[in-house]
C-alpha cells in the first residue's frame, strides 16, 4: 500500500550501485519502481481503489464569476443598485459599490436543470455530465495568494504543487514521458512555484510546454540538446555520468544534482515518444472541429486541450491547461468575460465530449476553476472585484456524480454558506478520486511531515459516484 512517508529519499545513485546496473539502461519505471520499495512504497498501490487515473485541469487565470456563470442568483438581478443586504468581508482586495446585476441571461439545461449562463453554451448542453462545487472559498484576495493556494494549498509559503504530489503518490505510467506537464503556464503570480516539486523529488516537478506568452500551436518542450545526433547526446550523458559518480563518491549525496541528471535522462528518452504525442496531423478534421482549432478564437485554447487528451491517453498522470490572465474583469465585465468565455468554452465541451468517446472520461478527472471568484458588487460601475470567499468550479468523470450541484453561496453568490469547501476539502476530494488518502501521503522535510492538504481538509464524498 502506498503509506506515509517518513524517510529520507534514497539517491538516485545510491540506488543505481545498489543494482548495479548501468547509468543509460534503466528506464525511469523500473527505477522509480526500485526506489519505492526501497522507501516503503512511495509509488506502489492507491490507498483504496481510484476513482481516476489521471487529473486534466482547465485553469481559468484571473478569477472567473460565479454569479455571471454557473451560479445563478434571482435576487442579484431584483435588488440591482441596491447595497447589499449584509457585511463585506473585513478584508477585501478593494472597494465596491452596490449590486451589480449579471449581463448575461441563465437558462436551466439538461434533465438535471442546471443553470447555466449564456456566456458558456456548448458546456451547457453537457451539465448532465458535471458535478458543480458552489461553496468554495479561500484565504487570499490577492491573484499571486490564492494562485498559490489552489496549486500548492498554501497562500504563504513555496510548497510542492497539486500534480507534484498526484505524480508522487502514484508515479508515470509512461516512463518515456513526465508524470506531469503544464500547457502554456502562467509567468506572473507565483510563475513557476505553480508548478512546483518544492522539496518533493525533482521528477514530480511539473514540465512546461510554452509558457503564456507563447501560443500553443509553437509551444514546445525545451531541450538544451536538440539538434545533435542521438549518439552524441548518449555519449554526453555518459560522461557526465563519469563525472558524477566520482562526485558522489568524494562528496556524498546531491539530491539537486540527482534530479538534473534524471532529467537529463528523460529528456533523452522523451526525443522517441514526446514529438508524436504533440504532432496533431493524424486527428481527424471532425476532431479539430470539435475543440475549434478551425477557428481563430478558440484555436490557442483549443490546442491545449487536445494536447491534454492526447498527454492522457499516452500516460501522463496530470496535465494542466491554462487560460492566461485574462479573467481579471475589473471593469468592462461584459466584454471581457463574453471573449473569454468565447475562446474556452468550444474547446473545454470538446474536451469532455472526446474523453467521452474515447471511453476515457470515466476514469479521467477534468477540473475547471479559477484563483478565486468575484464579488456580486460593483466595481468601477460596470466590474467586479476579486472574492475568495465563495465561488464555483466544476469536475467532469473521474468517479464524480454526472448532473449533480454541491454547496451553496448565500442568495446574492457572495459567501459560501451552505456545505463549505475550503481548498483544503478540495485537494483532499482530489486526491480521494485517485485514490489516495490525504492524510497519508506525507513528506518529511524540514524536522516535519508535510502533505498537501497540510493539517486540515474534508473528503466531500458528497459528490463520489
Amino acid at each position: 500500500m502506498l503509506c506515509s512517508h517518513r524517510h529520507d529519499p534514497i539517491s538516485r545513485r545510491d540506488a543505481l550501485t545498489g543494482l548495479c546496473a548501468g547509468f543509460g539502461s534503466i528506464a525511469l519505471a523500473g527505477l522509480l519502481a526500485q526506489l519505492a520499495e526501497a522507501n516503503g512504497g512511495v509509488l506502489a498501490a492507491p490507498h483504496f481503489k481510484p476513482r481516476a487515473k489521471r487529473v486534466i485541469f482547465c485553469f481559468m487565470h484571473g478569477g472567473p464569476s460565479q454569479v455571471d456563470t454557473f451560479d445563478y442568483k434571482p435576487l442579484l438581478a431584483r435588488d440591482a443598485g441596491k447595497p447589499l443586504p449584509f457585511a463585506k468581508p473585513r478584508v477585501q482586495f478593494a472597494e465596491t459599490g452596490n449590486l451589480l446585476a449579471s449581463p448575461w441571461k441563465f437558462r436551466q439545461y439538461g434533465q438535471s436543470g442546471a443553470w447555466v449562463s449564456d456566456l458558456f453554451p456548448n458546456i451547457a448542453e453537457l451539465v448532465d455530465d458535471l458535478c458543480f462545487i458552489k461553496s468554495l472559498h479561500g484565504s487570499n484576495p490577492a491573484h499571486g495568494g490564492a494562485l498559490l493556494k489552489i496549486h500548492t494549498g498554501s497562500d504563504t509559503f513555496i510548497r510542492p504543487s497539486m500534480g507534484s504530489w498526484v505524480s508522487y503518490g502514484l508515479g508515470t505510467e509512461n516512463s518515456n514521458l513526465p508524470a506531469f506537464i503544464t500547457i502554456c503556464p502562467t509567468l506572473g503570480h507565483g510563475g513557476v512555484n505553480n508548478f512546483s516539486s518544492s522539496f518533493l523529488p525533482a521528477w514530480t516537478h511539473g514540465t512546461p510546454i510554452g509558457h503564456a506568452g507563447v501560443p500553443a500551436s509553437k509551444a514546445q518542450f525545451e531541450h538544451m540538446t536538440a539538434g545533435l545526433p542521438i549518439d552524441v547526446q548518449r555519449q554526453e550523458l555518459d560522461f557526465l555520468k563519469s563525472l558524477n559518480e566520482q562526485h558522489s563518491m568524494n562528496n556524498g549525496t546531491d539530491a539537486a544534482l540527482e534530479g538534473r541528471i534524471e532529467s537529463f535522462e528523460l529528456a533523452f528518452r522523451m526525443q522517441a515518444s514526446a514529438p508524436a504525442v504533440m504532432d496533431l496531423t493524424d486527428e481527424s478534421e471532425a476532431t479539430l472541429k470539435l475543440y475549434g482549432i478551425d477557428e481563430k478564437k478558440t484555436e490557442n485554447f483549443g490546442r491545449q486541450c487536445l494536447l491534454a487528451r492526447r498527454f492522457a491517453q499516452a500516460g501522463v498522470r496530470f496535465i494542466q491547461c491554462t487560460h492566461s490572465y485574462k479573467w481579471d474583469q475589473h471593469g468592462d465585465l461584459r466584454n471581457g468575460h463574453s471573449t473569454n468565455a468565447a475562446e474556452v468554452d468550444k474547446p473545454i465541451a470538446g474536451l469532455i465530449r472526446d474523453l467521452k468517446s474515447h471511453g476515457m472520461l470515466e476514469d479521467t478527472l477534468v477540473l475547471w476553476g479559477g484563483e478565486f471568484g468575484r464579488t456580486p458588487t460593483a466595481q468601477g460601475g460596470d466590474g467586479r472585484d476579486h472574492n475568495p470567499h465563495g465561488f464555483t468550479m466544476f469536475m467532469a468523470g473521474g468517479g464524480v456524480k454526472p448532473g449533480f450541484s454541491y454547496g451553496e453561496t448565500d442568495d446574492y453568490g457572495y459567501y459560501a454558506a451552505v456545505d463549505k469547501v475550503d481548498v483544503h476539502d478540495l485537494h483532499a476530494t482530489i486526491l480521494a478520486l485517485m485514490g489516495i488518502d490525504h492524510e497519508k501521503l506525507t513528506f518529511r522535510y524540514g524536522g516535519r511531515d508535510h502533505r498537501l492538504t497540510d493539517v486540515s481538509g474534508k473528503v466531500a464524498s458528497a459528490i463520489f459516484a
